[in-house]
């Protein structure tokens, strides 16, 4: 029954996109897009990539742990083991530390951006999901690193705070550089010109 729902609302979803693309109503094409590209994936893509996503972050987060000795990582479980003296503590990747919410966004808002052509954006989706990918996993090694060196109780700091403003920071560059920048760079409103004259 989901199923038929889903086909049903992405029936509609199609048709609304094609009657805003024929009125040229750009804000509201890029808009309904994005939401009803991001909202189909979360329903039908999270449940065959969310598992798969946690181990390979669990997996590259592991192996930074490994190199540096401080923690460990049971990737095929999307766990994390640090123990160092009194230290004994799993990390589990789950949902919102796999990253899957902020790379469909991206990916959602990409395909509706109008600033880039098709093959672009198969080349900034590739690169947008590495970054993402790495972005998280910098997180998850500094939250690591934070509770290996200064104990479990730096956990809700490092986790909640230092974590997210590392992911967020890096993810509001990758942002910037995409769409900020590509913006206004491709914007047509004239020229600067700085003439020398001596």
């Amino acid at each position: 029954m989901i199923n038929w729902i889903i086909i049903l609302i992405t029936i509609v979803w199609v048709y609304i996109l094609t009657v805003l693309k024929r009125a040229k109503l750009d804000f509201w094409f890029f808009t309904i897009g994005s939401a009803g590209l991001f909202t189909i994936a979360i329903i039908v893509l999270q449940p065959i990539l969310l598992a798969p996503m946690q181990n390979a972050i669990a997996a590259v987060s592991g192996l930074l742990g490994e190199i540096t000795g401080t923690y460990s990582s049971y990737f095929e479980k999307g766990l994390l083991f640090i123990s160092r003296g009194s230290t004994n503590l799993s990390l589990y990747v789950d949902f919102e530390c796999s990253g899957i919410i902020e790379t469909f966004a991206f990916l959602a808002l990409l395909w509706f951006f109008p600033a880039y052509q098709y093959y672009e954006k198969i080349v900034i989706s590739v690169i947008g999901i590495f970054s993402i990918f790495m972005a998280n996993v910098l997180r998850i090694f500094i939250i690591c690193q934070m509770i290996y060196w200064g104990g479990e109780g730096l956990y809700f700091f490092a986790h909640s705070f230092v974590g997210r403003l590392v992911f967020y920071a890096c993810t509001i560059a990758l942002y910037f550089y995409v769409f900020t920048k590509a913006q206004v760079i491709r914007q047509k409103v004239g020229a600067f010109r700085y003439d020398i004259h001596e």
